[in-house]
């Protein structure tokens, strides 16, 4: 039965039998983590094989390059090929860097702030204050490096298909202090929505009143799926080439969920142009990222079609959690209509919504009950969700038993706060 169906007596009766449930959880004193999306033991164990010598060899390329030695700062061309089959880009269009794609979106900002997006314009700090698009729900490191360098961030809602196009395309088209954009086009954090090939073209073709308008896009899981094959999707890079604007989008990515988290290697694209200039400024900065990591990836993984054969391997461990999650989510919440959740076909994560103005109280709830999950807010710029209700759920690290648990003490903690705010 809908819990707004109930009456006031009714409310109150099944509030006191699941703060009985609640109590009998809490005094068996759990220690669950869902709150960051990191691969599990077994996920790592998939790539162990990888730190065998032979994946590295005598440390050259085939033509003699000693990766050894120091150089060749936008990444060793095996790197650069492997990343443009992922990315279904040209080499010239790709800088292969170290471990952390985060790094480097973080670092390319700070220079667009200091020196501008191009040798001839203007750096964005003597542009007045700036503005950034944030679509929502999202991920928090993405706000946290905005806020901290002084960008108003504004909430664009994610719609099914991606972000409100409609929303978006007005405002940049009015509002020269708009510079830029976070987005994580497939399978987002964390909602896993697909961005539709007509979203991708508009955001390439839209006007914008800034003629320095920036998309980062984070395609931190465009291989990451849990069904049959990633999803199909036009490249922003090439929509925004074909549509006049080739310097419009600089696209993320990096192998952190396909072999080690810690020891990966990561790569961003761009129009030809703005990848020279970057290039030139990172030399500047660094003579070089990790190579012999660049060679051992591109040696154990191959090529693209070794990457689906691994990320194969990684939904086969995390297809069963995910569904998990779901189906406990339909047996224990589904019939009194307090909670709307994601059904992600990729990625790393579920999102949730609450009642309006429950969620910090779920995650109180849950916390004092020994289950760890992502604060309330933290999927919204200054981790402030103004209708408190969105959750990010993690459901990657936890064994099947634990997380099994975590999710059937998360469902009474929803039904407790659900039920507490109905009383009122």
């Amino acid at each position: 039965m809908l819990y707004c169906q109930m009456t006031q007596e009714e409310l109150k009766s099944k509030l006191i039998t699941e703060k009985k449930i609640y109590d009998e959880y809490k005094s068996k004193n759990y220690k669950l983590d869902m709150t960051r999306g990191k691969p599990a033991p077994d996920q790592l164990q998939l790539s162990m094989d990888m730190l065998h010598d032979k994946y590295i060899g005598d440390g050259k390329s085939s033509t003699g390059v000693d990766y050894k030695n120091y150089g060749i700062v936008d990444g060793i061309p095996e790197a650069k090929k492997f990343f443009g089959e992922i990315l279904n880009l040209p080499c010239e269009q790709i800088f292969v860097s170290g471990n952390s794609s985060l790094n480097i979106m973080h670092d390319i900002l700070v220079r667009f702030i200091l020196l501008g997006t191009s040798e001839d314009s203007t750096p964005w700090k003597d542009q007045g204050k700036l503005k950034f698009l944030c679509p929502v729900p999202g991920y928090d490191r993405h706000f946290a490096i905005t806020e901290l360098f002084g960008f108003e961030m504004i909430n664009i809602p994610i719609l099914e298909d991606g972000p409100d196009m409609d929303l978006i395309e007005n405002l940049v088209a009015n509002d020269s202090s708009i510079k830029g954009m976070w987005c994580i086009p497939k399978y987002s954090n964390p909602t896993g929505t697909v961005f539709s090939d007509d979203v991708i073209r508009r955001l390439a073709s839209m006007k914008t009143a800034s003629d320095d308008f920036r998309i980062f896009c984070d395609d931190a899981y465009t291989v990451h799926y849990l069904k049959d094959a990633p999803a199909k999707q036009l490249n922003l890079i090439t929509a925004c080439t074909d549509a006049g604007n080739p310097d419009r989008a600089l696209m993320f990515t990096s192998t952190s969920k396909i072999t080690f988290p810690g020891a990966g290697i990561s790569a961003f694209a761009s129009s030809v142009k703005t990848v020279k200039y970057l290039t030139k400024l990172i030399n500047l900065q660094t003579i070089g990222s990790d190579k012999l990591n660049q060679l051992r990836h591109v040696n154990f993984l191959k090529n693209y079609d070794g990457v689906l054969a691994q990320m194969k391997k990684h939904a086969e461990l995390l297809r069963p959690k995910f569904q998990i999650c779901l189906d406990i989510f339909e047996r224990d919440i589904k019939e009194f209509g307090i909670l709307e959740w994601t059904k992600p076909e990729g990625g790393y994560f579920i999102s949730i919504d609450t009642m309006e103005g429950c969620a910090s109280r779920v995650v109180e709830l849950a916390k004092e009950c020994g289950v760890a999950l992502t604060p309330a807010g933290s999927t919204y710029p200054y981790k402030k969700d103004p209708d408190n209700k969105n959750i990010r759920l993690a459901p990657s690290f936890p064994t099947i038993d634990q997380l099994e648990k975590a999710m059937e003490i998360l469902c009474v903690c929803i039904k407790i706060a659900s039920l507490e705010k109905l009383i009122k």
